[in-house]
């Protein structure tokens, strides 16, 4: 498999394992929680980089992404009927997830917090979220994807 983008998988990862995101989860941090905060991270890097120019580029990284958290999904030990269905049901999270934040930028304070409740803890204090999300957007948008095709980020 081509490791041409495996920067911006731990790229992802890395901001999946922030201890800040998890300080209202009630239960024990698990693969779910950390798997909704790495396809949201992901959804809103492919909101960004959506330009023409680099479809193609981003039809790969969604496709080594997605390979890679299969292989995650294996390495769980879950078997093949199981990992079939899961992928499904991660996929069909990833792409609501991806309609929900495409007008994120024009969206009102309640809309974002309605989209956080939707994906994370009911209990969350969204505001933390909203902001945590606002400065990664900003960060993205002032980052090529060139940048982080090549980059690793230090946490």
């Amino acid at each position: 498999m081509n490791s041409k983008y495996i920067n911006i998988y731990n790229n992802l990862v890395t901001l999946t394992r922030n201890k800040k995101l998890y300080k209202d989860f009630d239960k024990q941090d698990v693969f779910s929680d950390r798997l909704v905060f790495f396809l949201l991270h992901f959804a809103f890097f492919l909101n960004i980089y959506k330009e023409d120019k680099n479809k193609d580029i981003l039809q790969e990284i969604y496709d080594y992404i997605f390979r890679q958290l299969e292989l995650s999904i294996r390495e769980i030990g879950y078997g093949d009927q199981t990992i079939n269905k899961k992928m499904k049901d991660y996929l069909n999270l990833f792409y609501s997830m991806v309609d929900k934040i495409h007008y994120w930028d024009k969206s009102s304070i309640e809309s974002k917090s309605s989209i956080i409740v939707n994906y994370l803890n009911k209990n969350v204090e969204t505001a933390f979220f909203i902001d945590y999300f606002e400065k990664y957007r900003s960060n993205l948008l002032n980052n090529t994807l060139n940048s982080h095709i090549k980059d690793v980020i230090k946490q």
